[in-house]
C-alpha cells in the first residue's frame, strides 16, 4: 500500500551507550511531589496519580535551542526523572515493575502556565498548555545498571546559572515502580514509552535568552536554550 505522504521521521533518543531509544508516547505524572503540589494551590495527601500526555514529536534533545513557544506569555520549567520502558504490560504488580525499565534520563516538562491556569478555571483539558510544539527536552538515556528502580538522587534545575528547582527523588509522592504500577492501570504500556514523573518546587518562568540547566545524581545533565 502507497502512503498519501512520506510518514514522518520516527522520533528517538540518544543512549548513554550507543544507539538511540525509539519513542512510542510521552506520560507525564501531575504534581508528584508533596511541596510542588502545595505551591500550585492543591493537596499533597497521597491520592492516586493522575496522568496527562505529550506528542513523543515533542522530544528535544540536549543542547537544543527552543523558539520562545507561541500563545503564551509565561512559560514555566518543570525538571522532571524520565522513566524509558524496554517492556510492556498491563496490571503490572510494583514488584514487577522494574522489569519494564530500560534506563532513565532528565527531562523538562514545559508549561505553558497561563494556557493551564485558564483550562482549569474552565475546567477543560490541559493539551494545549502542556503537549504543544517542543514541549519535552530529554537528555541521553542512562542504561539502567541494576534491577530495581531507581529511588533516590538529588534533582536540580537552574537558569543561567541561578538555582530554581533541588530536591531529591526520594521525596516523590509516588516513587517509579508504583507509577508504573498505577499506569499500567491505565493502558497497556509499550516498549518504548516514557514516563516524566513529575517535578518538585521551585517551578517558575522562562524568558527568552535564558538557558536551563538540569541534572539528576546517577542520570545525566540536560541543557537547552529558549531564544
Amino acid at each position: 500500500m502507497t502512503y498519501v505522504f512520506p510518514p514522518p521521521t520516527p522520533t528517538a533518543v540518544p543512549v548513554d551507550s550507543g544507539g538511540l531509544f525509539p519513542v512510542r508516547r510521552i506520560f507525564c505524572v501531575g504534581r508528584n511531589y508533596a511541596a510542588h503540589a502545595r505551591e500550585m494551590g492543591a493537596d499533597p495527601d497521597r491520592e492516586p496519580p493522575f496522568f496527562f500526555m505529550k506528542p513523543a514529536d515533542a522530544i528535544v534533545r540536549d543542547g537544543d535551542v527552543i523558539p520562545f513557544p507561541q500563545a503564551t506569555t509565561d512559560l514555566h520549567h518543570e525538571v522532571e526523572l524520565v522513566v524509558a520502558l524496554l517492556h510492556g504490560g498491563r496490571d503490572v504488580a510494583p514488584e514487577r515493575a522494574a522489569e519494564l525499565i530500560y534506563g532513565y534520563a532528565v527531562g523538562i516538562d514545559l508549561t505553558r502556565r497561563d494556557l493551564q491556569a485558564a483550562a482549569k478555571a474552565a475546567g477543560r483539558p490541559w493539551d494545549m498548555a502542556k503537549g504543544f510544539d517542543r514541549s519535552a527536552p530529554i537528555s541521553t538515556i542512562a542504561r539502567r545498571i541494576d534491577g530495581h528502580a531507581l529511588d533516590r538522587g538529588a534533582i536540580t534545575l537552574a537558569v543561567n546559572g541561578q538555582m530554581r528547582q533541588s530536591a531529591d527523588i526520594a521525596d516523590m509522592i509516588w516513587p517509579v515502580a508504583d507509577t508504573i504500577a498505577h499506569l499500567s492501570r491505565l493502558v497497556e504500556l509499550q516498549p518504548g514509552d516514557l514516563i516524566y514523573t513529575g517535578t518538585p518546587e521551585g517551578v517558575g518562568p522562562v524568558k527568552p535568552g535564558e538557558t536551563l540547566e538540569a541534572a539528576i545524581d546517577g542520570v545525566g545533565r540536560l541543557t537547552v536554550t529558549i531564544e
